[in-house]
């Protein structure tokens, strides 16, 4: 019986030739994955929509009876799509105006060419 010796690889090591490096950055990927996540809800997908529809700001006042779920759900969904970066807020007296950011646009520009 002959032996074959094999070759001794060490943890890390390429095995099978040169692979190119993400194009992403580290920061982009935690940036785009946490965005991704917002858009993943379809309430949050259709809020980020229906915001990025209106030509000027939109008061929450509107934003809430254009879905089912009642006004603290509605503001929590508003707050993580403003914690991912894809829609900002000002408030005005005890309203909060939303419009999307050119990250929220962008992105469901991207979204809407995948359907």
């Amino acid at each position: 019986m002959s032996v074959i010796e094999l070759p001794v690889r060490h943890r890390n090591e390429p095995c099978c030739g040169t692979t190119a490096s993400p194009k992403l950055t580290k920061r982009q990927t935690q940036s785009l994955a946490k965005a991704l996540r917002a858009v993943g809800d379809e309430t949050r997908l259709r809020m980020l929509d229906l915001i990025a529809q209106q030509p000027e700001p939109c008061c929450v006042c509107d934003i809430t009876p254009q879905f089912d779920q009642n006004q603290p759900t509605v503001s929590h969904h508003l707050k993580l799509l403003r914690d991912a970066g894809l829609i900002d807020t000002e408030k005005r007296g005890i309203w909060a105006f939303y419009w999307a950011t050119e990250q929220g646009t962008d992105l469901l520009a991207a979204v809407a060419a995948l359907a």
